[in-house]
């Protein structure tokens, strides 16, 4: 005696099909679009001489972040134009950011909404829960539906797989604020809109940016598994190493991650806890 199958799978086949068949032309329209931008800002800092580009981004984020993370930019980037991965690494930085800025930008409202409302809360946990345990490589597939292979899907798959500590910390942030504070800013008669961006997302403001380190981090990975789909970068010669067996290739290319992550983190490490941000 066998128990009948609920048909989840053929329910998630059917709604992305659905999507597929009223929505395609948009989608590839913002993937041709897409990948061109992407392919231009590539060009545009692939252009530059690589040692001038190190330096004055060192100097940047000198500025910007502090010494010690110039310090960690300057060689980090060193080494990778050392092992002949300059490009690859312009690749990963570029999918990078991109899926970030997408990921802050939608996810932040979102965090907000969800920070403020009880029942946006209730309804997000589940969701968010949902989205953070689900296989990585299953967001692959509908991003090759929509979008098909290369850069374009690996930054959709990827801003689906980064944005939920986005918008968990975020509503975490302004949910932990203390109720004396919130009163007092009441007392003074602040407006909802006065109160949110001068009280709350100033207190808040640590615990979102940790969410925003996380989004970087998981982005980072996540562009790394996309190169299975075209995605490029540093990710494609780990794969590249994989399906050739070249493990001299694979260690300098996931060293090359790995400098990459740590270079990442120490930009937004140090705006969280030495800027006191």
């Amino acid at each position: 005696m066998t128990m009948p199958k609920i048909p989840v799978g053929d329910f998630f086949e059917a709604v992305i099909d659905f999507l597929i068949t009223r929505f395609s032309i948009v989608t590839r329209t913002i993937s041709r679009t897409m990948k061109a931008a992407i392919s231009d800002i590539v060009d545009f800092f692939s252009w530059f001489n690589p040692l001038f580009l190190i330096v004055v981004v060192s100097l940047l984020v000198w500025r910007i972040v502090g010494k010690k993370g110039a310090l960690i930019t300057f060689f980090g980037l060193l080494y990778l134009w050392n092992q002949q991965l300059w490009l690859p690494t312009l690749e990963t930085f570029v999918l990078v950011l991109i899926a970030t800025l997408l990921a802050v930008i939608i996810g932040l409202p979102l965090g907000i909404w969800t920070g403020l409302s009880d029942l946006c809360f209730r309804i997000m946990a589940p969701i968010l829960d949902f989205m953070q345990t689900m296989p990585a490589f299953v967001y692959l597939i509908p991003a090759i539906a929509f979008f098909g292979l290369g850069s374009v899907s690996a930054i959709f798959s990827t801003l689906i797989f980064a944005i939920p500590p986005v918008i968990r910390l975020t509503g975490l942030g302004l949910r932990e604020i203390p109720k004396e504070l919130m009163e007092a800013a009441d007392s003074f008669g602040t407006t909802k809109m006065q109160k949110l961006l001068k009280v709350q997302l100033p207190l808040a403001k640590p615990t979102i940016m940790a969410g925003i380190q996380q989004a970087i981090m998981l982005s980072l990975s996540m562009v790394v598994i996309a190169a299975m789909i075209g995605a490029g970068g540093l990710g494609a010669e780990v794969w590249r190493a994989i399906q050739r067996l070249d493990m001299a290739l694979g260690f300098e290319a996931g060293i090359g991650v790995v400098v990459c992550a740590l270079i990442l983190d120490s930009w937004t490490h140090q705006l969280i806890y030495k800027k006191g941000a």
